[in-house]
């Protein structure tokens, strides 16, 4: 069973300035939810009991999201408003069960991970990052299911003008579900690319991974990228993508973003008849 995941958080979100300016680009909400508390949720669906965040600075935001707000809940509790009383005490995780590591420096997804690197041991552990919003299943579930050992990855068909984007994996057999990865490589372009499979921000990493980060190796945009330590592990460990059954939104882009609340206000049974009333008047 896999116990623990990994919340690399650290990133100033500066492609959302100003909103982003005193506020983590991780709180932003999508309906009536911040994006990190979606993929904690996600996380937690899939088993997972340790819930590990690496933070930069001005994330206290974070820290104080999934703690007590004793003020909070006793006015709410004053009010009789036991449903909001209710949604903000299910938040809560057992003591001990949520922990913080500081990214003393914007390094890259590689470094940030590798931050967390005591808090580990000799298991494999999952990385989510949330700007990756996933509507349906979770995907972190399904990877979970179906892991067998060594590094898997999250992976979804793009267009091939958009490989520049991702890490793209180089394939080996694919069943159409699971491909076997034979390389990986950040962010080539269309011409260079191996394939059009390009990893989602989902991971399953083994524990070995951590010593190949310890390198600090830089690669792509001059960061320690997690997906360059992966590539390193292929033939010394099993490694595998998996096609996840939901949809993708990219919330790190304003227009991902703005689809990701659309498409959740839709999945809303309460808000869904009346956004999809307004969507057609402002259409025609």
């Amino acid at each position: 069973m896999i116990r623990k995941a990994i919340f690399p958080v650290g990133g100033l979100g500066t492609r959302f300035l100003p909103a982003t300016k005193a506020m983590p680009k991780e709180m932003l909400p999508v309906v009536d939810k911040p994006l990190i508390q979606y993929a904690v949720e996600e996380a937690a669906d899939a088993g997972i009991e340790e819930f590990i965040f690496v933070t930069g600075r001005n994330k206290t935001a974070i820290e104080d999201h999934f703690d007590h707000s004793f003020e909070l809940e006793s006015t709410l509790a004053a009010k009789g408003k036991r449903e909001a009383l209710t949604l903000v005490k299910n938040m809560m995780h057992n003591p001990g069960s949520v922990m913080y590591v500081r990214q003393q420096q914007p390094a890259g997804l590689g470094h940030a991970v590798w931050c967390a690197r005591h808090l580990i041991g000799d298991e494999p552990v999952v990385v989510l990052l949330a700007d990756d919003l996933i509507l349906g299943k979770s995907c972190v579930r399904e990877m979970v299911e179906a892991y067998q050992g060594g590094n898997m990855v999250a992976v979804m068909n793009v267009p091939e003008d958009q490989t520049g984007s991702y890490g793209i994996v180089t394939p080996g057999a694919d069943d159409g579900r699971v491909v076997d990865v034979k390389g990986l490589i950040e962010k080539p372009a269309p011409a260079d690319a191996p394939s059009n499979i390009a990893v989602v921000g989902r991971y399953i990493i083994a524990p070995q991974v951590f010593e190949t980060l310890s390198s600090q190796e830089r690669g792509a945009s001059g960061e320690i990228q997690l997906t360059d330590a992966l590539a390193k592990q292929i033939g010394s460990a099993p490694f595998h993508g998996l096609r996840f059954s939901g949809e993708r939104f990219d919330c790190g882009s304003k227009l991902g973003f703005l689809q990701a609340n659309l498409a959740f206000g839709m999945s809303n049974t309460d808000l869904a008849p009346d956004l999809k009333a307004w969507m057609q008047e402002r259409l025609k």
